[in-house]
């Protein structure tokens, strides 16, 4: 898909009908500047509408559409800032209350007397069924869309998905153009469709069948480049030579004999294969697996004590500003107390210039040995003096490409990167194919497990009345929301409407914060920080906050529609609770109502241990969930999903080994296009 291009995939999106000048910069701002730009901007769900219920009909935990008319009075009350419209609604066969929040206008929109299609989630409260924020239509309206799979787009402020809708229709007449990558033995031997045939049908698919091919062919693609390219690099680090010779560990060893705490079995396992690698003849690319709380940072801290007390400098990399500063603080007070020689600096994109300029300094020449900050490490312009070893923390946050920027500020570095992502060990082989593999399964003695329930939406009251006493005890809690904005996911809580919700629910002394991916980097910052400093109670957040921050006080995790995630997703946002000495909660809120629902859930509830649920999630994932949240974050894929796909991943890290072994440089003609493919930057496998 790269080289030769027809002129109108690289025609600028404003080419397109109904784009001006300040759509076109929201285009921009999604990454879509060309026809082929838009043609690559993947929908991340479908919505389809289903036929109209009778209210009779209706079923707790289902999307569902009925056709009703107002009946009653529609009353709109005020609770502090939140103004809430309800009424009745009925057909022949029955009634429900619909309401909605922060939307008094809606009483001016619905006519008594006349019939409207409502469209939402279905809930029971008390002896009746009740939509929250429903969609409504015009009956000939709702007719016209019924059956159909209607694509749903990353959004960003301003821009609409009827936009997109609109001007993708008009791409996708050059989707011919694109250029096929895969050689067709490839094609054939997996079953697979044309690619340009697959970018049409994933945008506009005519059924479930039509879609799944088209997934499955876009899903190959980028998985397949991802398996090409570790085994490329690992072809090059494989013949990486040490050159840097690491003698004493004084210092480290006799840390571990004055910690407060003894190391496990495994830390000491770990730790010492660490040390065999920096020692050895070869360059270390060595991957710590361990789920949160299983003592990594530690490890983490003796190898770059290790390299210091050796006189090279080491760096570690954290995915947010709030990590790294914990990181920072951490690494300071360790290294006072036990008079190390250890002089860390901290380097991340909110510093002033005259700070930056000092951090540059001091590691240009040689002041400092330890380096903690975010992708302000890979920087154009710093230099380094002696950097031995890079460390990234929560590896899967961080594409082939940023590793490889950072490790490329030294000459042939170490590398040891550390995930809590529960991987299994088969899958992890093949997606951390350059690396060695350490898997820490074995918790700190002491450690006082999370608590966890499964609970239906008529359990939010006492929920919310649990995490009210938890802030009255000074303990901090997370609820988790899976979308940003209303209308994004109907029937599903989103982080905007709730916060004002929850602000008519709780006292008015309980501080509630909100957090989101569509934020600017800076504000998502100051929002972790003010939680990790005490100075909101409860914070409201989408998946955003699966990894990132460290906060001991916080108790208590409540996540909204948690059958829409997958197992490993739901036990990485656990994650962000258990942290400190209190006892500490997960709620998991199932809103489908559903036995099944249920059953996937109750995994969470007699289970702590990140690799047993997410071997569960491999079992049971299936082309069902595709309509479920996306997994954020893990590889950085835009279609593909490392458990619904693990099958796929399988085939494709066999047929890279039997291809490369077959034509080792690609250099073969029916392997030039993807030799080319490969090459280009049009897939950017950076972390999101």
């Amino acid at each position: 898909m790269t080289g030769r291009k027809n002129p109108s995939l690289i025609e600028h999106v404003s080419s397109l009908k109904g784009v001006g000048d300040k759509s076109s910069a929201l285009f921009e701002k999604c990454g879509i500047k060309t026809v082929q730009d838009l043609l690559m901007y993947f929908p991340r769900d479908y919505d389809i509408c289903k036929e109209i219920k009778n209210a009779s009909d209706l079923v707790c935990g289902e999307m569902s559409a009925v056709r009703v008319t107002p009946i009653g009075n529609m009353a709109v009350k005020k609770v502090r800032n939140l103004s809430i419209l309800t009424f009745k609604a009925a057909d022949a066969t029955g009634e429900l209350h619909i309401t909605y929040f922060n939307m008094p206008f809606m009483r001016n929109n619905i006519k008594p007397g006349h019939y409207y299609v409502f469209r939402g989630l279905v809930q029971k409260k008390g002896c009746g069924f009740v939509m929250e924020q429903p969609k409504m239509y015009k009956t000939e309206d709702y007719m016209e869309i019924m059956g159909s799979m209607q694509p749903k787009y990353p959004l960003v402020k301003g821009l609409s998905n009827q936009l997109v809708i609109k001007v993708m229709k008009q791409a996708i007449p050059s989707t011919p153009y694109l250029e096929e990558m895969l050689p067709s033995y490839i094609k054939s031997k997996m079953g697979l469709m044309n690619y340009s045939e697959a970018v049409r049908k994933i945008h506009f698919p005519s059924d479930m069948e039509a879609f799944s091919e088209a997934r499955k062919r876009i899903a190959f693609n980028e998985i397949l480049q991802f398996i090409l390219k570790l085994r490329f690099l690992k072809r090059e680090e494989d013949i990486s030579i040490n050159e840097y010779v690491y003698k004493t560990s004084d210092h480290s060893d006799g840390l571990i004999q004055k910690l407060p705490y003894r190391l496990t079995g495994k830390q000491f396992e770990i730790w010492e294969e660490i040390k065999g690698d920096l020692e050895s003849s070869h360059v270390m690319n060595r991957l710590i697996q361990g789920d949160v709380g299983s003592g990594k940072t530690i490890l983490a801290f003796l190898s770059l004590l290790f390299t210091a007390e050796n006189g090279y400098q080491g760096a570690i990399m954290a995915p947010t500003e709030v990590l790294a500063r914990q990181h920072y603080e951490s690494f300071c007070e360790m290294a006072d107390e036990y008079s190390l020689p250890l002089k860390p600096v901290l380097l991340v994109g909110s510093l002033s210039a005259k700070e930056k300029r000092l951090a540059y300094e001091s590691i240009e020449n040689g002041e400092v040995n330890c380096i903690v900050g975010t992708n302000a490490l890979i920087q154009e312009k710093l230099k380094y003096k002696k950097l031995a070893l890079v460390i990234t923390d929560e590896q899967h946050r961080f594409g082939v490409k940023q590793r490889e920027g950072l490790s490329e500020k030294g000459h042939n570095t170490h590398i040891l990167a550390m995930s809590a992502t529960p991987i299994p060990r088969t899958l992890a082989i093949i997606l951390y194919g350059d690396l060695h593999i350490s898997i820490l399964d074995e918790m700190p003695a002491g450690r006082i497990p999370i608590k966890n329930c499964v609970v239906g939406t008529e359990y939010r009251p006492t929920a919310y009345k649990f995490i009210a006493d938890q802030v009255a005890k000074g303990h901090q809690a997370y609820i988790i929301c899976p979308m940003i904005e209303e209308g994004e996911m109907d029937g599903v809580e989103n982080v905007s409407d709730y916060t004002d919700k929850l602000r008519g629910i709780f006292p008015s002394n309980i501080r509630i914060g909100t957090l989101h991916g569509k934020m600017k980097p800076s504000e998502k910052e100051k929002i972790m920080e003010d939680f990790a400093a005490g100075n909101t109670d409860v914070l409201v957040s989408t998946t955003v906050i699966e990894v990132g921050i460290n906060v001991p006080n916080a108790t208590v995790m409540m996540i909204e529609n948690s059958e829409r995630f997958g197992l490993a997703q739901l036990h990485q946002l656990r994650g962000r609770v258990g942290r400190g000495k209190a006892q500490s909660y997960c709620i998991f809120i199932n809103t489908s109502g559903r036995d099944e629902a249920k059953e996937r859930l109750d995994i969470m509830n007699h289970s702590n241990d990140g690799f047993k649920i997410a071997e569960e999630d491999l079992k049971q994932r299936g082309p069902g969930d595709l309509f479920g949240i996306r997994q954020s974050g893990e590889m950085a894929f835009h279609v593909a999903d490392i458990y619904q796909d693990a099958a796929l991943i399988k085939e494709a890290a066999n047929l890279a080994d039997m291809l490369l072994l077959e034509d080792p440089d690609l250099a073969m003609e029916e392997n030039a296009p993807l030799k080319e493919w490969l090459s280009s930057n049009l897939f950017d496998f950076t972390a999101l």
